[in-house]
């Protein structure tokens, strides 16, 4: 796609956030939607390379509204100043939906690049089943916070929002204790846009975002553990 238009675009939104800026501009903001839609498409297409489960995700309800939900933001500006998707089997993000991880990417203004998988601020039944894998699973979690592809790609799982004690009901002693204390078990990275190359972006994100497979796979294992209970 035209990541430098797209760039634009989100940067003059960013500055005229509101509704007849956009109703004006909306032209340019339906062709980079096209061209959007195009990219999470491909994506989709080399994500199924290596997770079968994301082959039958359909793009469109892959990608995320510009729209906000202001109704109970202090914010109330109307629209996201980014292009956004989340890859999930049978296209539902949340858990509760029978989602699961999720390979999340957007694209903003200033020309970064964010990626990452994982589940995201899980709603409290899947919090706490994913709490309970991690005791049941202790070797099996000890060797997903060693894998080599993802430390290397991601770092460590993020620890946004984490509790400063451990969850009632688990073990302070725990040898896992301070992930016990997670709210969400997500990998992301940001880094910046390739503009003048943007044939190279459903390549970057299919590579990088192969190297959180692992996390997914180890929060699919948490969904398998409950269906069979």
């Amino acid at each position: 796609m035209h990541l430098r238009d797209l760039t634009q675009f989100l940067t003059e939104l960013s500055e005229n956030n509101n509704r007849p800026w956009f109703i004006m501009n909306k032209p340019r903001y339906d062709i980079l939607r096209e061209e959007f839609l195009a990219v999470v498409t491909e994506l989709i297409r080399e994500l199924s390379k290596f997770d079968q489960q994301v082959a039958a995700c359909n793009p469109k309800k892959a990608m995320f509204r510009i729209n906000r939900d202001i109704r109970f933001a202090n914010d109330k500006s109307p629209y996201k100043t980014r292009f956004s998707a989340g890859i999930t089997p049978k296209d539902l993000r949340r858990p509760s939906a029978g989602g699961g991880s999720t390979y999340y990417f957007q694209i903003d203004g200033s020309g970064k690049l964010l990626f990452g998988a994982g589940e995201y601020l899980p709603p409290a039944p899947r919090l706490t089943a994913i709490r309970a894998q991690i005791v049941n699973d202790a070797t099996g979690f000890a060797k997903l916070l060693k894998n080599k592809p993802m430390r290397a790609t991601f770092g460590h799982l993020q620890e946004e929002d984490k509790l400063q004690r451990p969850p009632k009901g688990f073990d302070p002693q725990h040898v896992h204790v301070e992930y016990l204390k997670l709210k969400s078990f997500f990998v992301w990275t940001e880094v910046d846009l390739k503009l003048n190359e943007p044939e190279q972006l459903v390549p970057q994100l299919a590579r990088g975002l192969k190297d959180a497979f692992a996390l997914v796979t180890w929060l699919r294992k948490v969904e398998m553990s409950n269906a069979e209970e």
